[in-house]
């Protein structure tokens, strides 16, 4: 995939559909009730790149405070849901071990990888950070990880929802009806090719998982070196 042209179509698609008024609002972000867990791997951002992404949310927050922005803690890059956030999903309903040593198989012989966040997209519902990689190591971590899984037996739901391709974080959602699109936009413009950092990260992480990576409801359960 070509990911920047794939980030530049997700833009301009969605500036369209803001304009008009046609974005999408999450409406169980701060509902306690909600109950979608799942199993996710994951990348955690280096404190370097993170405190670059909060100086860019701070600016957004003064001109839209009420939308839901990602702390530092929850910042994340999605490598591969293994199991999508589904209601009421226990891990006791699975044999953690199991996943483990199809994970370990499978991020065997793995090079150094190389992430840089560099720019704004957006989707209908949030607004994100691009992220490139080097080499496409990421491509080749997930189409192991996809095919050991799909030749296992074990309880999976990869890609049943979309095939991830991309290295993008999300760093904030839609909560509510926009107040001032117009500066909005015009400040998204203005960092739509900023570079936040680059990073090499030494580990994957699986997590049990709620559909925002919330700290509170995020176990970890296996770090996995790289």
């Amino acid at each position: 995939m070509d990911l920047k042209k794939h980030y530049d179509n997700l833009y301009k698609n969605t500036l369209q559909k803001i304009t008009k008024d046609d974005y999408l609002l999450d409406d169980q972000i701060l509902n306690p009730a909600d109950t979608r867990r799942g199993i996710t791997l994951i990348i955690r951002p280096s404190q370097e790149v993170k405190e670059n992404i909060q100086l860019f949310l701070n600016e957004i927050k003064t001109i839209e405070p009420n939308q839901y922005y990602y702390p530092n803690s929850d910042i994340h890059i999605t490598v591969l849901s293994i199991i999508s956030c589904e209601p009421d999903f226990n891990l006791n309903s699975i044999h953690i071990p199991d996943y483990i040593k199809v994970i370990k198989e499978s991020l065997l012989k793995i090079e150094d990888l190389e992430i840089n966040f560099q720019g704004i997209t957006a989707s209908p519902s949030a607004i994100m950070i691009q992220g490139f990689t080097n080499l496409n190591i990421l491509d080749s971590i997930r189409t192991k990880l996809r095919s050991n899984f799909h030749n296992s037996r074990l309880q999976q739901s990869i890609d049943q929802r979309y095939s991830i391709a991309t290295a993008h974080t999300t760093v904030m959602r839609f909560q509510n009806k926009f107040k001032n699109k117009e500066l909005l936009l015009e400040k998204i413009e203005k960092y739509r090719n900023f570079n936040f950092g680059t990073f090499k990260p030494n580990s994957i992480e699986l997590v049990y998982n709620d559909w925002y990576q919330k700290v509170e409801n995020v176990k970890t359960i296996q770090l996995f070196k790289i």
